[in-house]
């Protein structure tokens, strides 16, 4: 297996917005390695982040186009390429790998790729793709945890999954690493994942109802989990609930020092000294460790605060609550994902 055509592929994943940077240690070959073959990875490397036909691919390959289609929809169907219909013709373009293949490679996922991930991420593989901004992903605070008439359009996360009509769930995979690290830190539970579409899927083994769907949202809330979604506005159709001791991305924040990792929620939490009794449910409940406690009383650092409302759902006095952040400081996501991709690409400077 050469690996001329893993380091082609690699660069292809880095000029695509959500980034795959290099590392010193190249251990990002080995990873590709493991997920592609030699023909899928030659092939994949040959894609952008432009939607494209199989058609078009072929020419440029010097393949027979159904032979392509054929191999492109495989990549498809496995999650490491995306496709569209658009005038009766697929099209087709690289999935960046993460959030996209890496997700994808869940249940393939063994214990040397889950160190081969591991110490890709510590190499410089989170700093290179959680440092860029707009972040990845944004915070949507826990149902209730805000006064109704200050809740965003776009941090109604009930609402969008009730508009829906299709609802999947699936294994947290970063859950699955840290088990197959045997490294895990907490209990959570493992399958907490969930798609949902505006258009009726077929049925999969992953199908949930929107019942079940909406039922996953109150036990992540009740079990102390963050929910994290696209950082944009629309174009939204998962939901993480995500721990810090697991989570690639809130681990941006507890292990990688990048405070700019998610985004925050355009809220901050707030004790009332006079009701808190110092109970520490606030504390063991934030996971990004944005609360400490002083001389008995919970103290919020609203710097870290990522205004996820676990604090305020979790207090059994009532003591903690989220504001709504002044409008000088309100951050609003991007209106969908072609203008996240667009913007992240300037950001990166691949683009002007």
């Amino acid at each position: 297996m050469t690996d001329e055509v893993f380091e082609k592929l690699a660069d292809a994943l880095n000029k695509l917005p959500n980034g795959f940077p290099r590392t010193p240690s190249n251990i990002e070959i080995p990873m590709l390695q493991k997920m592609f073959s030699e023909d899928e990875a030659r092939l994949a490397s040959c894609l952008t982040g432009t939607m494209e036909t199989a058609a078009v691919i072929a020419e440029q390959i010097g393949l027979e186009a159904d032979v392509v289609q054929k191999r492109l929809m495989a990549l498809a169907k496995r999650g490491f390429v995306w496709l569209s219909k658009k005038d009766r013709e697929f099209r087709f373009r690289l999935a960046p790998f993460i959030v996209g293949i890496f997700e994808a490679f869940v249940d393939e996922m063994d214990h040397e790729f889950a160190h081969l991930c591991e110490d890709y991420m510590a190499d410089g593989g989170a700093i290179g793709i959680m440092r860029p901004q707009p972040a990845l992903h944004r915070v949507i605070p826990a149902h209730g945890s805000v006064k109704s008439e200050h809740v965003l359009p776009y941090d109604d996360v009930r609402a969008m999954l009730e508009a829906c009509k299709s609802f999947r769930v699936r294994d947290c995979i970063c859950r699955v690493q840290q088990d197959l690290l045997e490294n895990r830190k907490c209990d959570f539970p493992v399958k907490m994942c969930v798609n949902f579409s505006p258009v009726l899927r077929p049925v999969h083994p992953n199908t949930i109802s929107k019942e079940e769907a909406l039922g996953i949202l109150d036990k992540a809330e009740e079990v102390g989990l963050v929910h994290t979604v696209s950082n944009t506005a629309k174009d939204i159709y998962y939901v993480c609930n995500c721990c810090g001791c697991c989570c690639g991305i809130l681990r941006g924040i507890t292990d990688y020092g990048i405070a700019e990792s998610v985004a925050y929620a355009n809220y901050y939490a707030v004790v009332d000294f006079e009701e808190c009794t110092g109970c520490g449910i606030c504390i063991e409940r934030c996971q990004v460790n944005a609360i400490r406690e002083e001389d008995g009383i919970a103290i919020v650092d609203r710097e870290k605060c990522i205004g996820c409302g676990l604090c305020v759902t979790g207090c059994t006095t009532d003591a903690v609550q989220l504001q709504k952040k002044p409008d000088a400081e309100i951050v609003h996501p991007t209106e969908d994902f072609a203008a996240w991709e667009l913007k992240r690409l300037k950001n990166r400077g691949l683009i002007d």
